[in-house]
């Protein structure tokens, strides 16, 4: 229940009710004493604009996190209206952290580079010069370039569907490190250590294999940025080939405690919302 002094947070996106992320949040306010909470917003594409412009005003909400498929078209918004960006959203041209400020100006973030590499760190995967490979290409893969570039990453092949895409993608990790694939199989005919699904592919349990078994194999790091399920048929896949697996729950944890700390100026409480996270894949 909604006070006059409780602050409210959430997460924006189309769909949102698969998402850990209220259990994460609403453990670290808790845990940090703060009358606050942190709340789900189903927002259709059509309705991006009502939301910057009403909604945020009329709940009076303090912040928010930005997942599919709005992270670029949020952050388009926010730079036409003059917000606060920061240069990692800048170079990436996404976003997904929002911070309405006192002066009522919006500042806007991307986290998720920097936590997809904390987690890879976590995981003792150094990615100085590895070589990289992407299945999709939008918002999430274009703040994992970014982030894995300015980590001393190798070159990288990019596959996506959508041409442009995938093109922007190379552009933005760089023209002298990326190249696109104009196949899912020409990703598999160079020797990578590093596959990152960057699609909704596998979410649903229908969704296809997007690889065949037999390119997978020891020495292949495999790292599905989905968190729920949390085993796709990707990572099913990769762990009987015997390659290093993870999902995207990590990558979850440390961008949400950067968002944390963006919204409230304190240190994340790390441990708790690791343990909320745990707690709700596990029920």
């Amino acid at each position: 229940m909604m006070t006059e002094t409780r602050k409210l947070y959430g997460l924006i996106g189309w769909p949102v009710k698969h998402s850990y992320s209220a259990f994460m949040h609403n453990a670290a306010f808790k845990h940090c004493g703060m009358d606050a909470v942190y709340e789900l917003f189903e927002v259709a594409p059509k309705d991006l604009d009502v939301f910057f412009k009403k909604t945020v005003v009329e709940k009076k909400i303090r912040g928010f996190n930005v997942t599919v498929p709005h992270k670029e078209a949020a952050f388009s918004f926010l730079k036409l209206a003059g917000a606060r960006l920061d240069d990692t959203a800048r170079r990436m041209g996404s976003i997904n952290t929002v911070r309405l400020d006192s002066d009522g100006q919006f500042s806007g973030f991307n986290t998720d580079g920097v936590g997809f590499i904390r987690d890879l760190k976590e995981r003792g995967f150094d990615v100085k010069g590895k070589k990289v490979a992407f299945l999709g290409a939008g918002g999430g893969a274009r703040a994992l370039a970014v982030a894995l570039r300015d980590a001393g990453a190798g070159e990288a092949l990019v596959y996506d569907i959508d041409s442009m895409k995938k093109e922007n993608l190379t552009i933005l990790y760089g023209r002298d490190f990326a190249r696109g694939a104009a196949t899912i199989e020409e990703l598999w005919q160079e020797d990578v250590n590093i596959i990152i699904n960057a699609t909704p592919v596998g979410m649903k349990p229908g969704d296809p294999l997007l690889v065949k078994k037999e390119w997978l194999g020891p020495g292949l790091f495999v790292y599905d940025l989905i968190y729920n399920p949390a085993e796709t048929k990707l990572l099913t896949a990769a762990k009987a080939a015997g390659c290093q697996t993870a999902n995207g729950s990590g990558m979850l944890l440390y961008q949400g405690a950067l968002a944390f700390e963006h919204w409230t100026g304190k240190p994340a409480p790390v441990e708790a919302m690791r343990r909320a996270l745990k707690e709700a894949m596990r029920a």
